[in-house]
């Protein structure tokens, strides 16, 4: 899926996301019952997951969750804690030395507003993260977002536009843009 583009729900291209979104959930849930001290077996289903091993130094706590994972790019030395999310259909990137609070979001994809094109498509646009940002904890973060180079995403944020270089953002940002 191309940045901001729509998927026909039932076409072909949803059947192969939806097959596959079927093997991601399966290998997370086996994943995600494994003994902690399990190196070996977590490194193996990481691998199945994101169609190749984790990088160097890259720790990620399950429980762990992505719908895809074969477009989730993530650099050496990110952090991921426990309980997090990653919808990344549309693609996600986490530059180097990210670290991600437990239970944050990443969402790619999502429905048109119009009522009458909800159940038709989907919509999405790709994950941007630079390096050494942090993520806190419950933060969500939105499709088509960019965040910059030693940005800090408050606990609990929901980062619906770009975020600038060094920059802290805070709060929930669910606002009226429009009625019908």
């Amino acid at each position: 899926m191309a940045d901001d583009r729509l998927m026909r729900i039932h076409s072909d291209e949803f059947r192969a996301m939806s097959q596959r979104v079927l093997r991601a959930t399966e290998l997370t849930s086996r994943l995600n019952v494994l003994p902690f001290e399990d190196e070996a077996g977590k490194a193996g289903l990481f691998e199945q997951i994101l169609g190749r091993p984790l990088p160097a130094r890259t720790t990620i706590y399950p429980p762990f969750y992505t719908d895809h994972g074969l477009h989730l790019e993530l650099a050496e030395r990110v952090f991921i804690n426990q309980n997090c999310t990653f919808l990344d259909y549309a693609g996600i990137r986490l530059g180097e030395r990210v670290m991600v609070g437990p239970k944050a979001t990443f969402i790619t994809l999502g429905h048109p507003v119009d009522p009458g094109e909800r159940r038709e498509w989907l919509s999405g646009g790709p994950i941007d993260v630079a390096e050494n940002v942090w993520i806190g904890a419950g933060a969500t973060i939105l499709p088509g977002v960019s965040i910059g180079r030693d940005a800090v995403v408050a606990a609990g944020a929901v980062v619906a536009e770009d975020v600038p270089a060094a920059t802290l953002v805070t709060g929930p940002k669910a606002t009226v843009n429009r009625q019908w």
